[in-house]
């Protein structure tokens, strides 16, 4: 037994050889599936560890509450339709709150795009409406100037503080301390200027332009806020900090019922983001290899199509085989290999491309200044190896079939 699949495994060997343009273009559709699969899972699995590590570098001590019950947020989002149910007067209402003694700070939040004006630069950018405490609950730290306070929060003040992409955008070297810039035809007045920050989450913190809230309200059109956010002070107890948000809020807005069903408002945790984030960009990169994967069909159609064409330009030498006692099983068999190999050698070579261009990815990103990994599991790696193996098994059983059942004596005539 062990001659036999050890000379099926020579004649295999001299066969691809002895045609190795037709063998690699064979492989070429294998070799692109198994590379594909092998890149997108690691590139997602390093995106996943990127977005993951930037949620924590964040905090993992923050609460934040959203607009809408999760069905309403979801059908009204897709939509682009903005929720409007909470207000200013919420975050008020949690900052000042005795039932939750461990809530740091509140921040809230309102967003919208704005077109910048100084002298004769215009740049557009993010404009950004928060309160007084967005430091204490986002971090940052100023690089010259100040942040505004509560007073000027209360009091519609209209001062800004601008990010490190919007200062070189609209003052260059000049310094922007003290200077007054049109927003959206509303005048206001630099008094700080944050130090740089990058991206965060798809989020470019150096990208904005910070103002009161309540000006913000005012310039956007809106009494509504977008959400809201809040540090703990002891992270174990944050769980209990959530139910007593909620309470607070339910009171705010008159909502009698406790079992949630009823909130018009969403409180949620650093954890519970990193595992809603975990479950999207594990079902997003799983449906992509798998989309990807389909590459494997049409090398295995490649394959199966080859495979054919070589059973006919071996007819005689089939014919041959069987002539001097060779039995359907032994055909089989051989023919069999030979489609396995084919794949198997596609699959490594589509493990070593996708490992490359993974490592590539992974270079690009870290230059960028991004802290990607580099991840090719080893699951990965059988996977593919296994559904290569299995593609060479499938497609190459029915002409390998029909080669065991050719009749030596017709196939030694061949011509």
């Amino acid at each position: 037994m062990l001659n036999t699949l050890t000379q099926s495994i020579k004649i295999a060997t001299t066969s691809l050889l002895s045609n190795k343009i037709q063998s690699f273009l064979t492989m070429l559709g294998i070799i692109i599936g198994v590379a594909s699969v092998i890149a997108i899972m690691s590139i997602g699995s390093g995106a996943q560890s990127l977005i993951l590590s930037e949620i924590k570098n964040l905090g993992t001590d923050l609460i934040a509450v959203i607009p809408g019950h999760a069905e309403d947020s979801n059908s009204f989002a897709s939509m682009g339709v903005a929720i409007t149910t909470l207000t200013y007067e919420d975050a008020l209402a949690l900052r000042n709150s005795p039932e939750i003694p461990n809530l740091m700070s509140v921040a809230a939040y309102t967003k919208g795009f704005g077109n910048a004006e100084w002298k004769s630069e215009t740049y557009s950018t993010s404009l950004i409406g928060t309160t007084a405490s967005h430091i204490d609950v986002m971090g940052g730290e100023l690089k010259k100037g100040r942040f505004f306070n509560l007073e000027e929060e209360n009091k519609f003040s209209r001062v800004a503080v601008i990010g490190k992409t919007v200062k070189e955008k609209l003052f260059g070297q000049s310094d922007a301390l003290g200077q007054k810039i049109k927003v959206n035809n509303y005048i206001f007045k630099v008094i700080g200027i944050m130090e740089e920050r990058g991206v965060i989450i798809m989020e470019d913190f150096d990208d904005q332009i910070f103002i009161p809230i309540k000006t913000a309200q005012r310039v956007m059109g809106v009494n509504y806020v977008g959400f809201i956010r809040s540090k703990v002070y002891n992270e174990k107890n944050i769980s209990l900090t959530q139910e007593n948000m909620k309470k607070v809020l339910r009171e705010e807005h008159n909502i009698k019922d406790q079992s949630g069903m009823s909130d018009d408002f969403m409180v949620k945790n650093t954890a519970q983001a990193l595992d809603m984030i975990t479950d999207i960009t594990n079902s997003l990169k799983y449906f992509l290899a798998i989309m990807t994967g389909l590459s494997l069909l049409v090398g295995g159609i490649g394959i199966m199509n080859i495979m054919f064409i070589s059973v006919t330009e071996r007819t005689r030498e089939i014919g041959l085989r069987k002539a001097l006692g060779a039995k359907n099983k032994n055909v089989l068999g051989q023919f069999l290999i030979e489609a396995i190999f084919i794949t198997l050698i596609g699959g490594i070579i589509g493990i070593l491309l996708g490992t490359m261009v993974s490592f590539l990815i992974a270079v690009t990103a870290h230059i960028l200044g991004y802290e990607w990994e580099l991840i090719v599991s080893l699951g990965s790696i059988i996977l593919a190896l296994t559904v290569s193996a299995g593609v060479g098994l499938f497609f190459g059983f029915y002409p390998a079939l029909n080669a065991s059942k050719l009749n030596p004596i017709e196939a030694l005539r061949y011509e």
